[in-house]
């Protein structure tokens, strides 16, 4: 059973998600988060991203690496995002377009990339334990390691 509190914060988040883009992008501005609404404006209305939500609406002075894991970020329009030291274990980015995105540090465990668009993204450090990767587009896979290339084409991932 959720404590009140959290009860109250889990209710902000789905009425936030519930709102079109717009409304949406000014609730972020109000809370001093809108660098956030890239994607925030943009995320369907489930319960796995509500709880993504409350990690950004429960202290927003602590948000600067977003943890988005297993949020469902499925089919968006990411371009340019700034995802450095996200955690997306377990996340959905299936069929997401991630082109010259920042994903230095990121954390790709157990996520679905398949069908995603990452040419001109910064992949430094990343971590890929267990994402499916079939037919993402890598492009050069900039900050790849050359095992990482190897391990993530034997999964199916496209590269140049």
């Amino acid at each position: 059973m959720l404590n009140s509190s959290t009860q109250d914060l889990h209710l902000t988040c789905t009425q936030f998600l519930a709102q079109n883009p717009q409304k949406r992008l000014q609730i972020l501005k109000d809370l001093g988060i809108a660098r956030y609404a890239d994607f925030l404006t943009q995320m369907s209305l489930t319960e796995a991203n509500v709880a993504c939500v409350m990690h950004f609406f429960r202290d927003t002075s602590r948000v600067k690496f977003p943890n988005l894991r297993g949020a469902d970020l499925s089919n968006l329009i990411l371009d340019g995002v700034n995802f450095i030291r996200c955690d997306l274990s377990g996340a959905n980015l299936m069929g997401s377009s991630l082109l010259e995105a920042d994903l230095l540090f990121a954390n790709f465990t157990g996520a679905n990339l398949r069908n995603a668009d990452l040419r001109g993204a910064t992949l430094n450090e990343t971590i890929w334990s267990g994402a499916v990767v079939e037919d993402c587009n890598f492009g050069k896979g900039m900050g790849l390691t050359e095992q990482q290339r190897r391990n993530l084409k034997l999964l199916g991932a496209r590269f140049n």
